[in-house]
């Protein structure tokens, strides 16, 4: 059952409790608001203001599942509070499965690294959050874009969506594919993993042939040519942190030595940041607000 003055209470609370500086969100000397504001989370948590307005008055519809875990991750809550959360919105909660949660711990120490690219992502590819100049430099989930927002499925399903150059498609394409392998054998019994598998095989000739030879190998570092469309090819050395259990990554972008990158990378904070001034924080994927949840697998 729904239980809206819980849940209003609940997101309410948690809301007031989190500091700015812990999502990233710069603060300015007239800040009164105790916590974060509804409009930055709101946008963490990739939903309209009005929405999350009417959940905080107990005015809402119920949200989606989509939604609950959106917030969850927004306002940073642990397993036992994001589990509470669901049964808030009365929706059953998820399995405590790989890659289903992302720890605070992890989301507060990447809002603090503001001067490089950031990107969180589970072991799937699936993207749960990025900075604002992550999402700057890449470009490849702009808003209103369809489909899941899982960075292996949308390298093999809308390539010309690719932000690197065509040069490195090849080894880049290898490299997913092969870190996918390595999921798909810690998860041989997951749903999840073999509908992203299947999709895949059916929609790209090149993952099937890349799927067929069986390679394996986790990423821990590379070296990436972003190409962008105002400030031009960006090189960048790529650092990849994986959880204890390997099912959640952290990725950083760093200037590659020798080259202009760093200025680049300047140059793009200023984008990212107007972006985040408009959006209130940091970049999420974007939950649906009501209805059926789209599966990120498909």
């Amino acid at each position: 059952m729904f239980d809206r003055t819980g849940l209003a209470d609940f997101l309410r609370r948690r809301r007031e409790t989190l500091r700015p500086v812990d999502a990233g969100i710069p603060v300015g000397n007239r800040r009164r608001t105790p916590g974060l504001r509804r409009e930055e989370v709101a946008a963490l948590a990739g939903i309209s203001t009005d929405y999350y307005s009417r959940l905080e008055q107990a005015r809402g519809s119920t949200p989606s599942a989509s939604v609950i875990a959106s917030l969850a991750r927004a306002l940073q809550c642990d397993l036992d509070q994001r589990d509470h959360l669901f049964h808030l919105a009365g929706v059953a909660a998820p399995p405590r499965r790989a890659g289903g949660h992302v720890r605070p711990g992890l989301i507060a120490l990447a809002n603090r690294l503001v001067d490089i690219p950031v990107m969180i992502t589970t072991d799937l590819g699936e993207l749960v959050w990025r900075n604002a100049l992550a999402q700057a430099l890449m470009r490849d989930f702009p808003e209103g874009s369809e489909g899941p927002r899982n960075v292996i499925w949308r390298w093999f399903a809308e390539p010309m969506s690719r932000p690197m150059p065509e040069a490195e498609w090849a080894r880049i394409s290898a490299s997913h594919v092969s870190d996918l392998r390595a999921a798909h054998a810690r998860r041989s019994a997951d749903a999840e993993v073999t509908r992203l598998v299947n999709d895949l095989v059916a929609r790209s000739a090149e993952f099937r042939e890349l799927w067929s030879r069986h390679d394996v190998g986790v990423r821990r570092s590379d070296i990436k040519t972003v190409v962008h469309p105002e400030v031009g090819l960006v090189q960048l050395r790529c650092e990849v942190l994986l959880t204890p259990a390997e099912d959640v990554e952290l990725i950083a972008f760093f200037p590659l030595e020798g080259t202009d990158a760093d200025e680049k990378l300047q140059l793009l904070r200023v984008i990212g940041s107007q972006q985040f001034s408009s959006a209130g924080g940091a970049l999420p994927a974007p939950a649906r607000e009501e209805g059926s949840d789209h599966d990120p697998g498909r």
